[in-house]
């Protein structure tokens, strides 16, 4: 990165001004990409901000273009990686690398989540951290990336953002899909499918789920904003404590 100031102007309450005034978001810092500021302050706004401002611009259409994108670079990084690999698998390890699960990883890991504009319904309802909504706005920088630099800057920008994905081990089995693989592991052992226990705790606004699993000893636990990501985090914990034993 240059040497200019490159994080988002804030208010005196901690949220991104109206305006970006033409610099890039801090969660870029880490990047060697110049974008458009206009179409950076646009990746940023989500549906829900635009509808309480007349209407304004939000970033479904970026969203639309970054997808494309995304899904063009890790299929060609795949085909030339994987030379030996079969269609079928291809397209498997495609999917872990691009669900709204990874993409919602991806957005954590750079601090994405706070530099969101979001409508009053959604801040109060948790929106910074919800999957759908973070993995969306990946989406919609890769596309202000591609519009701002060249092809060749937005694909070297998606390999970096998925990089840290790519050191985990498991990415491509249990990551994948973790009940699956946990359901598999109990049926070896001659057990019923897993069963996840889930509760919830605070307001409506901002409520986590937590859900426990267990699998011949192993128990995994995971919380979320939604019950359906806390059983999938439950899921791959036990798993991988599984695997891990079974070694």
């Amino acid at each position: 990165m240059n040497g200019n100031d490159t994080s988002i102007p804030r208010t005196e309450h901690g949220e991104p001004s109206e305006s970006l005034q033409g610099d890039t978001g801090g969660f870029l810092d880490a990047f060697d990409v110049a974008i458009d500021p206009q179409l950076l302050e646009l990746a940023l706004t989500h549906r829900s901000w635009s509808a309480e401002h007349d209407s304004a611009p939000h970033n479904e259409r970026l969203e639309f273009l970054g997808d494309s994108i995304l899904g063009q670079a890790v299929t060609v990084w795949l085909y030339r990686e994987y030379p030996e690999l079969p269609e079928g698998e291809l397209a498997r390890r495609r999917a872990a690398l691009v669900s709204t699960v990874a993409l919602a990883e991806v957005a954590r890991g750079i601090g994405l989540g706070r530099w969101l504009r979001l409508g009053k319904g959604e801040k109060r309802t948790g929106g910074r951290d919800k999957d759908s909504i973070l993995a969306d706005t990946v989406e919609a920088i890769i596309g202000a990336v591609f519009l701002s630099t060249t092809p060749a800057t937005a694909e070297r920008f998606v390999l970096d953002l998925i990089a840290p994905l790519l050191e985990d081990p498991t990415r491509f089995t249990i990551a994948l899909d973790p009940k699956t693989v946990l359901q598999t592991e109990a049926a070896k052992r001659g057990l019923p499918h897993p069963v996840y226990q889930v509760t919830g705790e605070g307001p409506d606004h901002d409520r986590r789920y937590t859900a426990v699993v267990e699998v011949s000893g192993a128990t995994g636990s995971g919380t979320a904003t939604s019950k359906k990501a806390a059983e999938l985090l439950a899921a791959r914990d036990a798993a991988e404590q599984l695997t891990r034993t079974s070694r």
